[in-house]
């Protein structure tokens, strides 16, 4: 595959256009400052909050290649339907074979974002035994789907990681959600799937991108809706490990 074959938007033009939309309500509330105090218990201001979603929308096009399988038949150029979701494969230009990449959008900045929080709040053992669990959830969930990878239920990340944050630690609930969720689906869902690319055809594997990537970015939605019924307090980080 040519370099450029790599750069494609994970979901059809519809569907990457309702997460477009989330974006821009949430931005429309920000600046009604109705979600102000909601991002500041999830640990970051408004405006980086705004920079973080803007980022994982424009990064979910752009995935960086890491190794290259060969494949027994690719299937390329085509859109799948998966839980009412529909999931761009990418037109293979070259030879049969299949890329494992990461998507910049749906894995990168998720997971810099989580080391962030988990930096700033101490949320160590908790972090871990969010992300275990909802790792468990997404593995258990997740199905091969031949052309595509690795997919799952759009909203199972983000209800598996609001469930357990909020039995967690409801203070600190907002923050555990976006961490727990987002390394929990990128460990089950796509890492532990890792040896089950091989045979499905699938031209660009892409951890965090199509099949997993709408879950993760619902999962930086639902983190701030945690937050805003904990009402206007902002928790103070952690000092030692609970």
């Amino acid at each position: 595959m040519q370099y450029g074959d790599f750069h494609y938007l994970p979901l059809s033009p519809a569907f990457f256009s309702m997460l477009a939309g989330l974006f821009v309500v949430l931005l429309v509330l920000i600046q009604l400052r109705i979600l102000r105090y909601a991002y500041l218990r999830l640990g970051i201001s408004p405006g980086a909050a705004l920079l973080l979603l803007l980022g994982s929308l424009v990064g979910s096009f752009f995935n960086i290649p890491l190794v290259e399988l060969p494949a027994r038949q690719v299937m390329s150029g085509r859109v799948i339907d998966f839980f009412g979701m529909e999931y761009v494969i990418p037109a293979m230009l070259r030879k049969p074979e299949t890329i494992i990449a990461v998507n910049v959008g749906g894995a990168l900045i998720p997971t810099l974002m989580s080391l962030y929080l988990l930096i700033r709040h101490g949320l160590w053992a908790r972090g871990a035994v969010a992300t275990v669990v909802v790792a468990a959830v997404c593995y258990a969930l997740s199905q091969p789907i031949r052309g595509l990878g690795i997919a799952e239920p759009v909203f199972v990340p983000a209800l598996a990681s609001a469930v357990v944050a909020l039995v967690l630690a409801r203070e600190y609930a907002a923050p555990l959600a976006y961490i727990g969720g987002s390394l929990g689906t990128l460990i089950g869902a796509d890492l532990l799937n890792l040896g089950s690319v091989r045979g499905l055809g699938a031209p660009v594997a892409s951890i965090g991108g199509a099949g997993t990537f709408d879950g993760i970015f619902l999962i930086g939605i639902v983190s701030v809706l945690i937050a805003s019924i904990g009402g206007p307090s902002v928790p103070h980080p952690v000092r030692r490990m609970p």
